[in-house]
């Protein structure tokens, strides 16, 4: 892991790993009841002061991978979620679960394995990965979904997410995208979601990037 990017928080069971080049503040971490965060206390994050159970119970809240936690003793670390999901944030990301394969993701960025939020608005300076620029561009798409999608069979396996170079996010295997209502709307095996932000037909690409300009590998 880059030293410059990822934080350290050891503890005499469990290390907590920081990083802020994933951080979108969402606050799933501040907001958990009990004093493993703490907002500016120095170590914010001290896992001693809980037990490791929650410890790890809460880091995985993080829906855009910037924690991760490490079991000094097992190897019961991070598994994928039993099913794969897309969940559309109001005027935000895809926030991603499940057996991730994203295409040329750092390989220091174990977390986004299972966890990751993706860019949708296109502004973003560190896609394919959300930076948070959807605030300032005033990205406005509310999540709702018409389609239902083809199914599939079974839940789980392997979820690949490839980038199109100026163009969509290619995501093949079986997931689910949640609506922002949190309704389960889509079920199937591939998509082709927008990255750009133009698509008339969010979360789906249709072919507005041509036209938009739009330009990231």
């Amino acid at each position: 892991m880059s030293k410059e990017s990822v934080t350290n928080y050891p503890g005499k069971n469990i290390e907590v790993n920081w990083d802020s080049r994933l951080c979108i503040h969402i606050g799933e971490c501040g907001y958990s009841a009990g004093d493993l965060f703490v907002g500016g206390r120095d170590p914010w994050c001290q896992p001693d002061l809980d037990s490791d159970e929650n410890v790890k119970e809460i880091v995985k809240r993080c829906p855009s991978g910037a924690l991760t936690y490490v079991d000094k003793n097992s190897d019961d670390n991070e598994q994928a979620a039993d099913c794969n999901t897309v969940q559309i944030v109001y005027n935000g990301p895809l926030c991603i679960q499940g057996e991730l394969h994203i295409e040329n993701a750092p390989e220091d960025m174990p977390s986004v394995n299972y966890r990751a939020a993706l860019c949708r608005c296109g502004q973003s300076a560190n896609k394919p990965f959300c930076d948070n620029s959807h605030l300032k561009a005033g990205f406005e798409d509310f999540g709702a979904v018409g389609e239902k999608g083809d199914g599939f069979e079974q839940e789980g396996g392997n979820l690949t997410i490839k980038t199109v170079a100026n163009g969509p996010l290619l995501l093949s295997g079986n997931f689910a995208i949640i609506a922002s209502s949190g309704r389960t709307a889509w079920q199937g095996k591939q998509a082709a979601l927008c990255r750009c932000g133009h698509s008339k037909n969010k979360p789906f690409c249709d072919g507005s990037h041509k036209d938009a300009g739009f330009e990231a590998k």
